[in-house]
């Protein structure tokens, strides 16, 4: 069938997925092509739109876009699709991966069978799948890396650094375990000196992660950990509250059962570190704490606090600022298929894979919402897709470019593979169950039980067919060190013994091709492209706003359009449920239900209203805990109004700009006021004028009730400048301690989607404005005062829970999978 991909989806095919020529240079008339309208935009979140060809210059390009409109774009600013259609996408790449079998017949049978899964969108390839398959031997097809922790000396540093930076630049998003490096202050005896610590140095990561992200079309991807026990760990919790230190990284603690049972116990926790002197160090020390131990080797204790002391640092983190997350760490391992061989040491960025010292995996997701079939799951069509798509990625591991050997001797060893889903919320919804119910609970774990035994049953054909993976033993595979707990194959082949003796048998004879088969990872870009809900997530909103260049119009997601359309003048029922319509408890026992049966692990966001507590938040995640997640991300909505940045310099200054001498009464200790709550085209707005006793206007709050970061930092800076106009306190300054106080006011007002890195970085809008400001008072400029109309045009746009895009500026940036992605332009930060 031929696939129709309405405007964003077509944006998204082309821009990120066809194979393109970048030479605008090479174009011809009527040639579709792809074009960056905003080149101020280059070096971060690019805003393109397609067109065509209507007339070559000398200089630029005529672009008919999609619109409508006519632009001259410079032919540096063009690309020119090679692939239109998502056809010629599934031709390119189902030829590249079935490439590899072994056989011309084969090679024949299985370019068919992907060709035909790839149709209609049954089975979407990973983004870096769909990009370079069969278009370049440079790029990788692999998401996911995770790289040795550091070796604890500076060449080892750099070397890190190095590898990090080769990967990120062909695509690759990249994790980095920091507990190999010695703690803050820790001697260095080689140099007669003291380590600045092992978060300074994931500074320098972070910061290079910048570079690439300013340097390419592809934003560098970091993940940073440090385990629980090292004496950094208050410093790595609180690290993203102090701006300038790490701001191009998600950071997440790798958290242990011990230290879990120590919270709930209230219990003591030792801050240690391996003595640093000891002969084995330099040639031993992997950032293990336990093997260190393990072999006798001593330690430092650094501090011994209350678990409790740090847990409730996390929890504060996250609820502020969705950050850190953590990781359960020691469970994954308990539970893992490589704890034998491969232990897991970190995740990618986005935290659905827990990868080895040079692991890598591959991704490919099942659309799930092409599998109802008369008012159920069509179960055998499923086991068919999810068949195919194990094949599919193994495929990938032969088919992919490798730029480091460690990561090919590591993958083709273990051969690890992650095959996930999207589109269950739709999914569900065409069966009319509600999303977050108890019903849907049961329905989870019976269609999630379904994926992993079939992926398991494909992964051992595959094993009789093409052979195990090397480092495969059944004893070990399927049961941990004390030979009594199972692993996640464990826990499989148990289902096998009951139902489907035949592939025991198999797999005790023939092994397993692959150490994982399973994962649940971001698909905002994917989703959006083929017009489902995203991964395992509800639909954010099934109403929003389309711009458009005659106006905005209100447009539905496409099964709640289609059930408005048949059922005329109703209201959707209940099982159209959104993200926002859940409680935070229901996300996490949905991925609870999936994680069950998901070997890897699960990015995914738990979403929960703006009045959700501190309290709230620390006992969501013990629950995560006590119901087997690997790690839990919780987005508060619009949490990050209240993060507090702050630079050294700012502790140490007085509440004054040094700029400003003149004393002016202070604040009143009681002011009263009132509060009006008015409609806005954001929501409901909250607007707080207090007085002093002389009924004079002393200051000015703006509260969107329900509203993003970006939005909620806006309504701060308008407020703070109707204070500064106000207060009679404030009207004896002269006009440039004015500028001085209002520059101070906003300078690093912080907001969810900020630009640019180091001296450049702009936090929000009234950052750039404080920015100019200081500017301007550096030149030396007079100060002048002139006559503005400053009554606010009304906005046609509604939105509500949503940030401000900084690809495209609409409010419609939406917090899930742990990420964010961009439901008016398509712009994702993680696919």
């Amino acid at each position: 069938m031929v696939i129709q991909l309405n405007g964003l989806q077509e944006k998204i095919f082309l821009d990120r997925y066809a194979l393109k020529d970048p030479n605008g240079r090479n174009a011809n008339i009527g040639d579709t092509v792809i074009v960056l309208l905003d080149e101020g935009t280059k070096a971060h979140n690019q805003q393109k739109a397609v067109g065509k060809v209507a007339y070559l210059y000398e200089d630029d390009v005529a672009v008919i876009l999609r619109d409508g409109s006519a632009k001259h774009v410079p032919y540096e600013n063009v690309q020119i699709a090679l692939e239109t259609t998502p056809e010629q996408m599934f031709d390119r790449v189902s030829k590249a991966i079935a490439s590899v079998e072994q056989t011309p017949e084969k090679r024949e049978e299985w370019t068919k069978k992907f060709r035909d899964a790839l149709d209609d969108w049954k089975l979407i390839p990973g983004g870096r799948i769909a990009a370079g398959a069969g278009a370049s031997d440079e790029l990788t097809l692999y998401n996911c890396y995770v790289i040795p922790s550091p070796h604890d000396s500076r060449g080892g540093i750099m070397k890190t650094l190095t590898q990090m930076t080769e990967i990120m630049s062909r695509g690759g998003g990249v994790g980095i375990n920091l507990s190999s490096l010695r703690p803050k202050n820790a001697p260095v005896i080689a140099v007669n000196g003291a380590s600045s610590g092992s978060v300074s140095w994931g500074g320098i990561y972070s910061y290079a992660t910048g570079l690439i992200q300013q340097g390419g079309s592809r934003r560098g991807a970091l993940m940073l950990t440090l385990a629980d026990w090292h004496p950094d760990v208050f410093e790595f919790i609180t690290v993203k509250q102090q701006a300038g230190k790490i701001e191009n990284a998600n950071m997440s603690v790798l958290i242990s059962n011990a230290f879990m049972r120590a919270v709930k116990e209230d219990g003591d926790w030792t801050l240690k570190f391996p003595d640093t002197t000891h002969e084995a160090y330099d040639t031993e020390w992997d950032g293990d704490l336990a093997k260190w131990e393990a072999c006798g080797y001593p330690v430092i204790e650094y501090k011994t606090v209350k678990a409790r002391e740090i847990w409730s640092l996390i929890i504060e983190g996250a609820w502020k600022s969705a950050e850190p997350g953590v990781i359960f760490h020691e469970y994954y391992n308990d539970i893992s298929n490589s704890w034998y061989f491969n232990p897991i040491i970190c995740t990618n960025p986005c935290a659905e894979q827990g990868l080895p010292s040079w692991g890598v995996c591959t991704l490919t997701n099942v659309n799930l919402s092409k599998f109802e079939k008369n008012g159920d799951v069509d179960w055998d069509a499923l086991a068919n897709i999810v068949h195919i798509g194990v094949r599919f990625l193994d495929n990938v591991i032969d088919a992919t470019p490798y730029h480091f050997a460690e990561n090919e001797a590591n993958q083709k060893n273990e051969r690890r593979i992650g095959l996930g889903t999207m589109g269950l919320a739709e999914l569900m919804i065409k069966l009319g169950i509600r999303y977050g119910s108890p019903e849907s609970l049961e329905f989870i774990d019976k269609l999630y039980k379904f994926i992993a035994v079939e992926a398991y049953k494909a992964s051992i054909d595959l094993a009789e067919e093409k052979g195990a993976f090397p480092a495969f033993d059944f004893g070990h595979y399927v049961y941990n060190s004390d030979a009594a707990t199972p692993t996640f194959a464990g826990i499989v082949y148990e289902e096998l013994c009951a139902d489907s003796p035949e592939y025991t048998h198999k797999m005790e004879t023939h092994g397993m091709r692959n150490v994982t088969v399973l994962t649940q990872a971001p698909t905002g870009s994917t989703g959006t492209m083929v017009n489902t809900s995203t991964g395992i997530e509800p639909f954010y909103a099934f109403k929003f706003i389309r711009e458009s260049r005659v106006g905005t119009d209100v447009q539905y997601v496409g099964i709640a359009q289609e059930w408005l359309e048949a059922h005329p003048g109703e209201e959707l029922p209940d099982y159209f449920v959104g993200a926002m319509d859940l409680t935070a408890e229901d996300h996490v026992r949905v991925q609870a239900a999936i994680q069950r049966w998901v070997d890897s692990s699960i990015s995914k966001t738990a979403n929960a209203p703006a009045d959700f507590t501190v309290e709230e938040t620390a006992k969501l995640y013990e629950l995560a805990f006590e119901l087997g997640c690997k790690g839990v991300t919780i987005y508060r909505d619009g949490s990050r109004d209240t993060q507090v940045l702050h630079t050294e310099k700012d502790e140490d200054k007085p509440e004054e700009t040094p700029q400003v001498k003149r004393e002016f009464n202070k604040r009143p200790q009681v002011l009263r006021g009132q509060t009006f709550k008015t409609p806005t085209p954001f929501g409901k707005a909250y607007v707080t004028i207090n007085e002093n006793e002389a009924k004079e206007i002393e200051e000015v709050f703006v509260k969107l009730g329900k509203t993003g970061a970006d939005i909620g930092v806006i309504a701060d800076g308008l407020a703070i400048a109707l204070t500064l106009a106000l207060s009679p306190r404030l009207s004896a300054l002269s006009p440039a301690e004015k500028l001085a106080w209002i520059t101070k006011k906003y300078r690093r007002m912080s907001g969810a989607t900020p630009i640019g890195f180091g001296p450049n970085k702009v936090e929000s809008l009234p950052d750039a404005i404080g920015k100019v400001f200081e500017q301007y008072a550096d030149s030396g400029a007079e100060a002048t005062v002139e006559e503005y109309d400053t009554t606010p045009e009304p906005s046609p746009v509604k939105a509500v829970n949503l940030d401000i895009c900084s690809a495209c500026g609409a409010a419609a940036l939406v917090k899930e999978e742990g990420c964010a992605h961009c439901i008016n332009c398509g712009y994702s930060k993680c696919s």
